[in-house]
């Protein structure tokens, strides 16, 4: 009977898990939205608490099971159900748990430069900058400490003279608690900055790319965070990336760099499609119209009006 229970709170649990990943996944699009200038709600408190509370369930779940694994031990008999039904539900309850645990590790703070005017995802070298991951399931082992690193452009694409470029600062940082456990588990990546390596458009691993190189303003970069995650017996590597962003190396590159970050996020139904600017599409007017209007709003906390965005459109296309 307790067997027959877990199975059916597992059943619940995969669908809540169902459920969250909805609700992530509308979270980051409002994420991506926001960082276009629409005013989104990005906060993450509701995401957090409900990771956290499915997270405590099923890992009592765990312990649960290793008890009867340990009672299996010393006391068993001839078609013992412990004996065949609970490594089955072990190993279905981890694979749950390290569901839930790779989703759960977000970026919160996208790429973004300290004096950036609502401009995140463009950043210049030899400018500071700062990132920002969450691990929305509150639960950790004290007494281990977990380290997350930062890398830029781990898998780079085979894209002639595609510019890498090293993270200067410390790439690695211990995950903290907030001062309080409202505040969650955070690992603030904060005064980094970007060089590039030398000869690095020198073309090397650029072998079967069919393109020409990009402009520097179209060449879009992503950064990793991964995390070494240990609790109650379960060790894990998470990794969750940024959006693409786009290095410059001055300031006069700004607003053509900021151009491609819209249309890339506009359009590109694939995040990491490095080579989106080799052909890249063109944007219908109604949603080119949002996001100018987004423009608007996020400096001058006002959108454009029809009849601003009907003048921009005979503006533009006579």
């Amino acid at each position: 009977e307790v067997l027959a229970q877990i199975q059916q709170l597992l059943g619940r649990s995969e669908t809540l898990r169902d459920f969250l990943q909805q609700e992530l996944d509308a979270w980051r699009d409002r994420q991506q939205r926001a960082c276009m200038g629409a005013p989104e709600d990005t906060r993450l408190r509701p995401l957090e608490t409900w990771f956290t509370e499915l997270g405590q369930g099923l890992f009592q779940l765990l312990r649960l099971l290793r008890a009867l694994g340990e009672l299996r031990l010393k006391v068993t008999y001839e078609r013992d159900p412990l004996k065949a039904e609970t490594p089955l539900l072990e190993q279905r309850l981890k694979e749950l748990l390290s569901y839930l645990l790779q989703r759960a590790f977000v970026v919160e703070q996208q790429p973004t430069m300290p004096n950036a005017f609502k401009r995140p995802l463009v950043l210049r070298t030899a400018t500071k900058f700062s990132a920002r991951a969450r691990l929305l399931l509150r639960l950790h082992d004290r007494n281990h400490d977990m380290e997350a690193t930062i890398h830029i452009d781990r898998d780079p694409p085979k894209i002639k003279g595609f510019r890498r470029f090293n993270i200067l600062t410390s790439s690695s940082k211990t995950l903290l608690a907030g001062d309080s456990p409202q505040e969650g588990l955070v690992c603030d990546f904060q005064y980094l900055t970007l060089k590039e390596q030398k000869e690095s458009r020198s073309g090397k691993g650029s072998k079967g790319a069919g393109e020409g190189p990009l402009v520097v303003t179209e060449e879009l970069h992503l950064i990793t965070f991964t995390l070494a995650y240990a609790y109650c017996g379960l060790e894990l590597e998470l990794e969750t990336s940024t959006l693409p962003f786009i290095i410059i190396s001055n300031n006069s590159q700004l607003s053509t760099a900021w151009a491609s970050v819209l249309w890339f996020n506009m359009l590109s139904p694939n995040l990491k499609e490095h080579q989106f600017f080799s052909a890249p599409p063109p944007a219908p007017w109604p949603l080119l119209a949002q996001v100018l209007s987004w423009q608007f709003q996020s400096v001058a906390e006002r959108g454009l009006s029809r009849e601003h965005l009907l003048m921009l459109a005979e503006k533009l296309f006579g």
